[in-house]
């Protein structure tokens, strides 16, 4: 057999002269696989039909390597002889293994690997480098630029074999845990969804069994926690926010299941000693929610948020319910109860949900007034600027007022 070596390439008399002097004997190779009646518990079996991507520029060279493959039973063969065709073909087809030589015209296997590590699509797939340059430099490089594998031309069958089904086995478990990770994943989200939705319910029923309480549809703690909401995103706070302070302020009232009947359903006005009662539903929402979250002893002093990271985080639910519970009837200048706080002393969640809670009970009918018309609410708001509420968080809910008013008609009481 007479061969010579150029450049990369590998020059037989023909096809069949390489086959007859490089080949195995038919089943040399095979001999080593399990018995038939063994090959269903073959564990590489089913990496015979992996997608195995060929680049050389000698035709011959893809039909040897081809052959000693196929002679394993490997079948999937992509190939290209243009290696600038090749990155092109590859994003295409998506290999679980790319066989490449280095020395090729125009685009060489070191532009292709570099190329290939700089793309997140290909990183994950394994490359074997069959070069027949024996600098120690150009094999160093390649495996630098992320080759698995270099072999030296002409490629020993056996030991090709060997190495495609080692790599194949490595890219396997790799997808293998990738997968385990996605489906992962997908389970922890499906369950956190879950979890959040049995907690949803858990605070409408909370916040609807203290409205039932108050005489009312419940569809009033619906409207003030979709209220709070559209404030707070006006304020520039991020979504999770938004959706916290929305359930939160649901449970502004519920300390009113501890305030009695004859003092909650009174048609008239209290006096001294029966508003002192009822004041004490801040501290009794606090004291229902303490076995469920850590309430604060203290009350936490929310600025006014001039920090852009500030608007992106939200505290846990139920502490957020604690804190509004509390503070949601103390006013801007410190004249509000049941502590007497002033100013940004009073937590921002707190601020808001005053707003939102003080328009709707002006528009809604209680058992100690009818309903006020929009212009008489919104008059009566404006004069409380700067006493009762928050300048910035109160000009924030008028900027909403059209959006404030579809809400309230979405969710009307019975």
């Amino acid at each position: 057999m007479n061969y010579s070596l150029t450049g990369s390439s590998i020059h037989f008399a023909n096809a069949d002269e390489f086959f007859a002097a490089k080949s195995p004997a038919p089943g040399a190779i095979r001999s080593r696989a399990p018995a038939p009646d063994a090959a269903s518990e073959d564990p590489s079996r089913d990496l015979r039909l992996s997608k195995i991507f060929i680049v050389d520029d000698e035709v011959l060279v893809t039909r040897v390597i081809q052959g000693f493959l196929s002679a394993e039973g490997y079948s999937n063969f992509c190939t290209v002889t243009d290696s600038t065709l090749a990155l092109e073909r590859i994003i295409y087809e998506r290999p679980d293994l790319i066989l490449i030589d280095i020395m090729m015209p125009e685009v060489s296997g070191l532009d292709i690997l570099a190329a290939r590590q700089n793309d997140p699509r290909l990183q994950h797939i394994p490359v074997i480098v069959l070069s027949a340059s024996s600098e120690t430099e150009v094999k160093r490089e390649a495996l630098k630029l992320g080759a698995t594998e270099f072999l030296s031309k002409p490629v020993d069958a056996i030991d090709l074999v060997l190495r495609v089904r080692n790599a194949l086995l490595v890219k396997r478990h790799q997808d293998h845990l990738q997968n385990y990770a996605v489906e992962l994943e997908d389970q922890v989200q499906r369950r956190t969804r879950q979890i959040e939705q049995s907690r949803e319910q858990i605070v409408h029923c909370l916040a609807k069994a203290a409205e039932f309480r108050d005489n009312e549809t419940g569809q009033h703690v619906i409207r003030v926690g979709k209220y709070a909401a559209i404030i707070a995103q006006q304020l520039g706070y991020g979504p999770n926010y938004c959706r916290q302070i929305e359930l939160a302020a649901q449970l502004h009232d519920v300390g009113k299941i501890g305030i009695p009947d004859s003092i909650l359903l009174n048609p008239g006005r209290l006096n001294g000693q029966e508003f002192d009662v009822m004041k004490e539903h801040c501290l009794l929402g606090v004291e229902i929610m303490k076995p469920l979250a850590t309430a604060r002893k203290t009350p936490r002093v929310a600025p006014r948020l001039e920090v852009a990271e500030s608007r992106t985080t939200a505290p846990p639910l139920l502490e957020l319910a604690a804190s509004i519970a509390k503070t949601h009837h103390e006013k801007w200048d410190g004249t509000g109860y049941p502590v007497g706080l002033k100013g940004d002393a009073i937590p921002m969640e707190g601020r808001i949900t005053c707003v939102a809670d003080v328009y709707d009970a002006l528009c809604s009918t209680r058992p100690y007034k009818e309903s006020y018309s929009l212009e008489k609410c919104l008059n009566i708001m404006v004069s409380e600027r700067g006493t009762r509420f928050d300048p910035v968080i109160l000009d924030a809910f008028f900027e909403k007022i059209d959006q404030i008013r579809a809400i309230g008609k979405q969710h009307p009481d019975a």
